[in-house]
């Protein structure tokens, strides 16, 4: 069974293409790239296959992203302040560079 859920345009020649498919006897959701060019025509290996099994899981946290989490914020956008120099300016740039290695990776919740 194939069935496309629809396609997101990334370029001229490459199309973002979501489907239910059955890959090996197993059914899962896939988002690949399609390319349609003169020198090749179809799906590329760059895309990501979510299993039936877990779709529940993936459906649960694509829903957790709200439309404000997508905003892009002017804050991002805004040029750096540089910070005043210090006296003590290494001494605290080490200290904060510290804090930054013992925080390690953000946690994500389980789902």
């Amino acid at each position: 069974m194939e069935k496309d859920i629809g396609k997101i345009q990334k370029n001229d020649t490459t199309n973002i293409v979501l489907r239910i498919d059955d890959f090996a006897g197993r059914r899962g959701f896939t988002i690949r790239e399609f390319v349609e060019s003169e020198r090749y025509t179809g799906f590329t290996k760059a895309g990501v296959r979510i299993l039936a099994s877990d779709f529940a899981k993936f459906k649960e946290m694509i829903n957790s992203i709200s439309e404000d989490d997508m905003k892009e914020d002017a804050k991002e956008d805004a040029p750096v302040e540089e910070k005043p120099e210090s006296s003590d300016a290494p001494e605290q740039e080490k200290a904060e560079s510290e804090d930054k290695k013992d925080s390690g990776k953000e946690e994500l919740p389980d789902y």
